[in-house]
């Protein structure tokens, strides 16, 4: 069977897991990154010789010269926010163009998507979700809905008038009379993204053309997964989820890519668990330990500054995701945030109504009903910070690796020690399993 020169990369849990970091390590050996879900609401910091890059909807390829960063059809554009990054990278001295390509077939967001999340998710009686209201969620309800606007249409300056004037008319009207919201001005609207349109315009191509091409042509191609997969629309922990399929399944549907065509899936998981937000968080810490957890692990939100809740790693949790995943290889994240400490508990099941599982509940009900039970671990309390070598590291951070990756069910590839590029480990199978990715010669 021939080798798949491509890897689905994604976060374990909620989210914040260092995606981004890791992303920019291994797309050395990648030709391509490509985004295949969520929008602007993804914040992914990489620090690169103390630099340091925050990026929502770019790719973080595009930091490494020659590596293609692609916008897949599964995310939705914010053009402003598109431009903005842009602009960014460029000021600092990184090429994009030639180098950054968006989907024809991505969705876009608009100013009356951000009008109505905003609204909703502060009207009174509702259920919050702790959304960032920047528009993704009713983005992807137009989506559905049949009524949304693509990028390919974006580029049509007298579809994209016709299709401001009458979704204003329906958005203000709503919005008016459900929240009392002011009404937006179509005309505005239509001339300050008629500007954007003719700056996102060279950027523009069919990606699922230039994806399979690659392929083909034997270069290899890292899927970059946004938020976490227990946010994922389907699997996730609904309602408190985000609006797209954040799961290694939406590599296939928000790139265009043939379900075969998938390598390997990765999964990236801090040392402990961390979640921005509302939801269910079954080993969530209240006190002063989860309070250390978030000053030593820089625990604030990359596009929103919101502080993270923070818990102690939930293996439950990541076997539900290591399934519904198909995760092969696990990377994990802030090892060094946990050097201070004497002792740390792992929960290794959890007891819902007096019954030990390993499942996940379903309803939000069964989670409200969970009692984590743990297992306690000796804590190193040394410094683990930059060290590369898995045998360099103190003998029970290796124990508490080694235990967390026969408890889950996927083999640790990688550790990250640190926030730089060049505090990170990779351990001697995963490299091997990367050198068979290969990086097709320029």
């Amino acid at each position: 069977m021939t080798q798949r020169k491509s890897a689905v990369i994604l976060g374990a849990q909620w989210g914040d897991e260092g995606k981004g970091k890791i992303v920019d390590v291994l797309s050395e050996r990648f030709n391509v990154v490509a985004r295949y879900a969520g929008g602007h609401n993804a914040g992914h910091t990489v620090i690169i010789s103390g630099k340091k890059y925050v990026l929502h909807l770019i790719p973080c390829g595009v930091l490494r010269p020659g590596c293609l960063g692609v916008i897949g059809n599964g995310v939705v554009l914010d053009p402003l926010a598109f431009l903005n990054e842009v602009k960014m990278l460029k000021e600092t001295g990184l090429p994009v163009d030639g180098q950054l390509f968006v989907s024809d077939r991505a969705q876009v967001i608009l100013p009356y998507h951000r009008m109505i999340e905003l609204a909703a998710e502060n009207a009174p009686g509702r259920t919050k979700i702790g959304t960032t209201s920047r528009g993704i969620g009713p983005a992807y309800e137009d989506k559905m809905h049949r009524n949304g606007l693509r990028v390919i249409d974006l580029l049509n300056h007298s579809l994209l008038r016709t299709h401001i004037q009458n979704a204003c008319h329906e958005k203000n009207t709503i919005a008016h009379a459900l929240f009392g919201t002011e009404p937006l001005d179509p005309k505005q609207m239509y001339e300050e993204y008629a500007r954007y349109s003719d700056q996102v315009a060279p950027y523009v191509t069919d990606t699922a053309e230039l994806l399979n091409r690659s392929m083909k042509e034997g270069k290899s191609i890292m899927f970059e997964g946004a938020q976490g997969a227990l946010l994922d629309i389907d699997h996730g922990t609904y309602p408190f989820v985000t609006s797209s399929s954040s799961t290694a399944g939406g590599a296939v549907i928000g790139t265009g890519i043939g379900p075969t065509m998938i390598g390997t899936v990765i999964g990236v998981t801090k040392a402990y668990v961390t979640r921005v937000g509302e939801g269910p968080f079954p080993t969530e810490l209240h006190g002063e330990v989860g309070e250390e957890l978030r000053r030593r692990g820089q625990e604030y939100g990359a596009s929103t500054g919101r502080p993270r809740r923070c818990g102690w790693m939930d293996l439950p949790l990541l076997r539900y995701s290591n399934m519904i995943n198909g995760t092969e290889w696990l990377v994990v994240t802030k090892m060094d945030v946990l050097d201070t400490l004497e002792e740390i508990p792992v929960c290794t099941s959890y007891k819902i109504n007096g019954k030990v599982t390993d499942m996940i509940p379903a309803d939000m009900r069964g989670f409200e009903s969970i009692e984590p039970v743990y297992t306690t671990l000796k804590g190193w309390n040394s410094s683990t910070e930059g060290i590369t070598d898995f045998e360099k590291l103190p003998k029970l951070a290796q124990d508490y690796l080694n235990f967390i990756e026969k408890e889950s069910g996927a083999k640790i590839g990688m550790v990250s020690t640190g926030p730089d590029r060049d505090q990170t480990m990779t351990l001697p199978s995963f490299a091997t399993t990367l050198d068979t990715l290969g990086k097709a010669a320029s």
